[in-house]
């Protein structure tokens, strides 16, 4: 094995960098093609349009009536109507007609009284060229329609068209080559879901990235896919910056691992001129040259190559084409938390916006730079320079939008406990309101009444126990929003229980057995209704959090405490029935526990938390729940409080 790793020697800002990528390549243009004007959208003009003719080219009638000389009918009036002769010195006209010879002016069919078919009366006088347009009203031939370097939108291909230009001169749209790396890849064609093994990643960043080239006027091709081999990836650039591309992304293998051979690729071909940028995620960028062709080595998480080639490979292909820079939409923003953050690396965050009181309040998703769901969940990214440590809940900062702003204000915000059912919830919602949006956040119970708190959300998702009574959630309400009016409505009635591998082959019978030796628990996060359950049993048992091995181990979501299951990183953990039939687990019950909804009053008769609530009392929403298996919806839409 290669021993020599690629160590980050001279990394750089993301401002360095791209001056570093514009000073070497700014210059770097696509060559100029021939395209017909139906063709052309987008596209941007590499020589000034100049009209072949006139529009209209002749002069039109603008209205439906009848074309005349205007001087004939001076003097006409109610008490001294002039008479018209039809084909003689009137002539019918629909708009869009060419005028007559010798006419100049168009009566509007309103303003006639036709006396029969060889006599017309009118009663005003019109001026010359009154509801005519000229022959060149909108364009005369000869002049400019659009200098160079116009990018071409809908309406000027109309403009083009009218004005008899049918092909145009544009710059070439770049030509990207995508060449995925990596031993562990597999692309999708070639596997069967049920046939994955350990070790085994589907290969999804090209089919991405080709996608990103096309958000930036950009042709890609993928290659097949290459092992980790030195020899057959530096063949392979070799042979696409010989060729007909103008960018090569190589995914993978831009790291500084023994592995990793993005830079020596390149060195050996070309020159590197930056390896490591100061952004989280997609530290490992780097790209350099060869045969004057750029050449990006691009991180293998899913999220640090999308930013990677967001900041760098997308705004060089726009640049290439003489496009301008994408223009993002931004707002400010207020974390419904504090948000930690390094020192020395800006970071790209992204986070979940909903609009709650006419403020726009953020929820950060995991920052993982391999979870691609914290980009289709985002409704906009934090940039927080590299320069700070974080950011305090009292701070506004600026998000940039990743969906419209419009489908924020929609959007209904819920943050606290994870169910399952808040994703049919979401789903359902949108079959019968399409504008309608839920908005999920997982932080726990207390974590949700702690949002309404501050004003954070509509309405919070919670289980909390009491243990002196065995009710759920009343008395964290009265503890901890005693001056606040809100609802408290159930949305199901759950089981709550061990989850453990198919077959049990640890014989878990009860919480007692996790003290078995060996055992390995993985546990809720702190706040959490289930967290707060597992310990009012392990007090009920007499039972030490230390005598649990994994206690301090924890997940925000009963579907990652089961994966964690399925994938014997844990012997058992505590969770819903639902989560753990969605992945094929055994499940030993526990308690049946009311998930409910806490509603501040100011919201419970907006019209978003109606359409919940009028979603919830659905059969077919119940039925979809039932079919989860572990849920009851029996009180479903009940107001409890």
């Amino acid at each position: 094995m290669n021993s020599k790793r690629n160590v980050y020697l001279d990394m750089k800002s993301i401002e360095e960098a791209k001056k570093c990528l514009f000073d070497h390549f700014n210059a770097y243009t696509t060559k100029i093609e021939t395209i017909d004007v139906v063709n052309s959208k987008d596209r941007v003009l590499a020589k000034p349009a100049m009209a072949a003719i006139s529009s209209p080219n002749f002069h039109a009638s603008a209205m439906d009536g009848i074309a005349v000389d205007a001087q004939i009918t001076f003097g006409a009036s109610e008490e001294s109507p002039k008479t018209l002769v039809p084909a003689a010195n009137a002539f019918w006209v629909n708009t869009g007609h060419a005028m007559p010879a010798d006419t100049n002016a168009v009566i509007m069919i309103e303003h006639l009284n036709i006396i029969d078919d060889n006599t017309i009366e009118i009663e005003a006088p019109v001026f010359p060229w009154q509801h005519v347009r000229k022959m060149g009203e909108d364009i005369v031939a000869t002049k400019l329609l659009f200098p160079r370097g116009h990018q071409i939108n809908s309406y000027s291909l109309g403009a083009l068209l009218s004005g008899g230009i049918f092909q145009v001169e544009v710059y070439k749209q770049p030509r990207v080559i995508i060449i995925p790396t990596g031993s562990e890849l597999k692309q999708w064609q070639d596997i069967l879901p049920d046939q994955m093994k350990p070790g085994d990643v589907v290969e999804s960043n090209s089919t991405v990235l080709g996608g990103l080239c096309q958000d930036h006027g950009a042709l890609f091709e993928i290659h097949s896919m290459l092992k980790d081999d030195l020899f057959s990836i530096q063949n392979a650039v070799k042979e696409a910056a010989a060729g007909n591309y103008d960018m090569v992304c190589i995914i993978g293998g831009s790291s500084a691992g023994s592995e990793d051979f993005a830079k020596p690729v390149i060195a050996s071909l070309g020159e590197v001129y930056v390896h490591g940028v100061t952004m989280m995620p997609g530290k490992p960028v780097l790209f350099g040259k060869v045969n004057q062709v750029p050449v990006f080595g691009i991180p293998g998480y899913p999220v640090a190559a999308i930013v990677a080639f967001e900041q760098f490979a997308g705004p060089l292909l726009l640049n290439m084409q003489l496009l301008p820079p994408k223009v993002v939409q931004t707002v400010m923003v207020s974390p419904a938390r504090k948000i930690a953050s390094k020192l020395g690396q800006e970071e790209f965050l992204r986070v979940k916006i909903g609009s709650v009181d006419g403020q726009l309040i953020s929820s950060q998703l995991p920052r993982g730079s391999g979870s691609i769901t914290t980009l289709t969940e985002a409704d906009g990214v934090i940039r927080i320079p590299k320069h700070i440590e974080g950011v305090s809940e009292k701070e506004r900062v600026e998000a940039h939008l990743i969906r419209p702003l419009s489908a924020i204000e929609n959007t209904l915000v819920i943050i606290g406990s994870h169910d399952n059912t808040l994703d049919i919830l979401g789903d359902q919602i949108r079959r019968e309101h399409f504008n309608v949006n839920i908005s999920s956040s997982h932080v726990g119970s207390m974590g949700g009444l702690m949002a309404i708190k501050k004003g954070g959300c509509h309405m919070a998702g919670a289980h909390l126990l009491d243990p002196v009574d065995g009710s759920y959630n009343l008395s964290y309400v009265k503890k901890y929003l005693p001056d606040l009016g809100v609802r408290i409505v159930n949305l199901v009635m759950r089981e709550q229980g061990l989850m453990v591998p198919r077959g049990n082959p640890g014989n878990i019978l009860s919480i007692e057995d996790l003290k078995t030796a060996g055992l390995r628990f993985i546990n809720r996060q702190p706040g959490s209704g289930t967290r707060i359950l597992f310990d009012y049993k392990l007090k009920q048992l007499g039972i030490k959090s230390w005598d649990i091995l994994g206690y301090e181990n924890d997940e925000y979501t009963h579907m990652s405490v089961a994966v964690a299951v399925l994938s014997g990183r844990a012997d058992a953990g505590l969770g819903i029935k639902a989560a753990a039939n969605a992945l094929g687990l055994d499940f030993i019950p526990i308690i049946t526990e009311s998930y409910d909804l806490i509603i501040p009053d100011r919201f419970f008769e907006s019209q978003k938390v109606q359409v919940l609530l009028d979603t919830i009392g659905t059969e077919e929403f119940k039925t979809r729940v039932l079919a989860l298996g572990g849920y009851g919806v029996e009180k479903t839409g009940q107001i409890l409080y």
